[in-house]
């Protein structure tokens, strides 16, 4: 661990960071308080607009209840519909990080990833590490779209986060099999029927009892609850997932 921070430190000094909010350069090296600071992941200005997840949650998905939802266990919507999985953690809220997972997801700013994964283990690691999880599961992605993209963001997440939490990574277990619907387009039932038989396991040589799924943005949980399907029918007993950014009930 020690060995890859000091090489990122020594990386950035030759291709400066950008802000994951603001998208402007990092300084490399800054003078803070006398004393020399490397690799500084965000401008304090920016840090301050970003909201993380705190506070009352669903105790089964993770979004944030609010003042109306203050006595209530679950949100609106996990009151409503059944999911496979045994409970979700976001990072941040969707609306104040949105500009940022674009710009991760979709304009190559695949350096973002240290900043959500350390903030993840900042706000999150000792809860995640007391799971018991063994092994962190990307979302994947349909082949021609990754191609065609570059790489597979939740991939990209997922792999900076194990090597915070020290916990491997299996991007090779699972395949979306087919290409769908972009889901932004879809409301909760064709979302759920736009995945069906959308994942296979592909591979029967690892065991595992309990996992971390990782996503960029929950919406409904229907890619979730679809991947955790298949893991259930795998025999794996406890099924977590952790997204990027989470949005409101709907």
């Amino acid at each position: 661990m020690l060995d890859q921070d000091l090489f990122e430190t020594a990386l950035t000094l030759v291709y400066p960071r950008h802000c994951p909010v603001c998208d402007k350069v990092l300084k490399s090296v800054e003078i803070i308080d006398g004393r020399i600071t490397f690799g500084r992941l965000i401008h304090d200005s920016c840090n301050r607009k970003v909201r993380r997840i705190r506070g009352n949650t669903c105790l089964r998905c993770g979004k944030l209840l609010g003042e109306a939802g203050k006595d209530s266990e679950y949100c609106s919507d996990c009151v409503r519909m059944r999911h496979e999985f045994d409970r979700g953690f976001s990072v941040f809220e969707y609306r104040s990080i949105s500009g940022s997972v674009y710009k991760f997801k979709y304009m190559g700013r695949r350096e973002y990833s240290s900043f959500y994964a350390k903030e993840a283990k900042k706000l999150l690691g000792n809860r995640l590490l007391r799971l018991g999880i063994d092994a962190i599961i990307p979302v994947p992605m349909y082949y021609e779209k990754e191609n065609k993209r570059g790489y597979n963001q939740a991939e990209v997440f997922a792999g900076k986060l194990s090597k915070e939490l020290e916990i491997p990574m299996y991007s090779d277990v699972i395949v979306r099999s087919r290409s769908t619907l972009p889901m932004k387009q879809l409301d909760v039932r064709a979302r759920r029927n736009n995945l069906k038989k959308a994942f296979n396991i592909v591979r029967n040589d690892v065991k595992f009892k309990c996992i971390l799924i990782i996503d960029d943005i929950y919406t409904t949980g229907s890619t979730i609850d679809e991947i955790a399907h298949e893991f259930r029918v795998a025999g794996v007993k406890k099924i977590y997932f952790l997204s990027l950014a989470i949005g409101q009930t709907t």
